[in-house]
């Protein structure tokens, strides 16, 4: 089924756009919360959390690309269940390697909150990334936005793990010599 049409579903107010979007992004969004969450019903949770979210958003939002729109709405709910859960501080799961990962990317004495606002940040990011090459997009945005772990990179791609942590390597460091042209970090 067609996104518009689904749209559409939701600004009538029909539960069918409930129905649609998980047989469509059920799977897609599944994953998200996995990787984040690691435990399964609390993936199957958010996920439903998600066309939730998305009917009480959708109207007023009209989002141009739904795939997105559900992902970043299920990432968005993981994190938070993450954060709620206490998860952070245990450890585990892919969230808090990526994070480590990142890390040294950012100079650790400055507080972006206060040196620059999120959206700037953001918009930066956003303009690096559409600057490299897809395949090394598509991965480190595999690995920092969905989370997805090494190997399950490994295997999307089809690339060996040390050029899968190499191409990371490097794409962390091209950001960070951006962010300081930028006089971001």
């Amino acid at each position: 089924m067609e996104d518009s049409y689904i749209v559409e579903l939701y600004w009538s107010r029909n539960e069918n756009a409930l129905v649609e979007s998980n047989k469509k992004y059920g799977k897609y969004c599944y994953i998200i919360a996995k990787n984040i969450l690691i435990n399964n019903e609390d993936s199957e949770e958010c996920v439903n959390d998600t066309w939730l979210k998305a009917w009480e958003s959708i109207p007023p939002n009209r989002p141009n690309i739904l795939k997105f729109y559900f992902g970043k709405l299920t990432r968005w709910l993981s994190l938070n269940r993450l954060r709620d859960n206490g998860r952070i501080k245990r450890g585990g799961g892919e969230l808090t390697s990526a994070l480590e990962e990142l890390e040294d990317t950012l100079d650790s004495n400055v507080n972006i909150e206060q040196e620059i606002e999120l959206k700037e940040l953001s918009e930066h990011i956003k303009d690096f990334l559409e600057s490299i090459e897809e395949t090394k997009r598509e991965v480190f945005l595999a690995r920092y936005w969905y989370l997805a772990s090494i190997s399950d990179i490994c295997r999307s791609f089809g690339f060996s793990e040390s050029k899968v942590k190499n191409m990371l390597m490097r794409t962390r460091r091209e950001l960070i010599k951006k962010l300081k042209e930028d006089g971001l970090c």
